[in-house]
């Protein structure tokens, strides 16, 4: 059983979707501070060659709120952001295919935040024909108390898991022997260079999946959702 763990993005890169589809379990913390500078509800799209940050506005609340317990902000303008994206991709070979998806994210009535993600991550994986089954974190009984590694771990043990697998960046986070320790095997995502046109421009990498979408037909991109690999923390190299 291998397990995923990490927080929600709204619309992340390609290599978020890449570790959904590598995994047999993907939990997404909802239970999890949110990251006021983070990218948890916002992203990067392409403008005129390039990249620009879309951003869901949320209500002014305390920061040591949980992700689940913030929320959209009321005036929040779905058509604002949805005509943003959609002039900026209106050229894009595969507009036509995709709008319907974006028009079904953005438009979404909902104004919790988590749901709101959750629920984009879920049609995003619909629409690429990821099965992977996404489990919220705060269904699982484990001691939600803990933090960082002793968390994944408890989470782990939970679920079954024989491998850990996590995105490139949490490399630094983990310690291999004390997943060893447990019976665990510890790899790292590490999505390998994915250009493609752009409108004729300077390629402009890891931008939201949107990006992607845009300019490869969904079976290209299920295609590119295989394009990694999968190394041991000592094994990771910057590219």
């Amino acid at each position: 059983m291998k397990v995923a763990i990490m927080q929600p993005y709204f619309l992340p890169y390609i290599g978020y979707f890449q570790l959904i589809g590598a995994v047999d379990r993907f939990v997404i913390y909802d239970n999890i501070k949110y990251t006021k500078k983070g990218w948890i509800n916002r992203n990067r799209f392409l403008l005129d060659g390039r990249d620009e940050v879309f951003s869901l506005p949320l209500k002014k609340d305390s920061d040591a709120l949980d992700v689940r317990d913030r929320s959209i902000a009321a005036d929040f303008d779905r058509d604002r952001l949805l005509n943003r994206i959609t002039e900026a991709y209106r050229r894009a070979p595969c507009f036509d295919a995709v709008l319907p998806l974006l028009q079904r994210i953005v438009e979404r009535r909902e104004d919790n935040l988590f749901g709101f993600i959750h629920a984009s991550l879920i049609d995003v994986c619909a629409f690429l024909s990821i099965g992977t089954p996404l489990v919220v974190s705060s269904t699982l009984g484990i001691d939600h108390d803990l933090v960082g590694q002793d968390k994944v771990l408890a989470i782990c043990r939970h679920m079954g898991a024989t491998a850990y697998i996590n995105a490139i960046g949490g490399r630094t986070l983990y310690d291999q022997g004390a997943f060893a320790a447990q019976g665990m095997d510890l790899r790292f995502l590490q999505s390998r260079p994915c250009a493609y046109p752009q409108l004729g421009q300077a390629f402009v990498p890891w931008l939201s999946i949107l990006d992607v979408l845009m300019f490869n037909s969904a079976s290209r991109v299920r295609e590119m959702l295989d394009d990694f690999d999968l190394v041991p923390s000592d094994a990771v190299t910057v590219q």
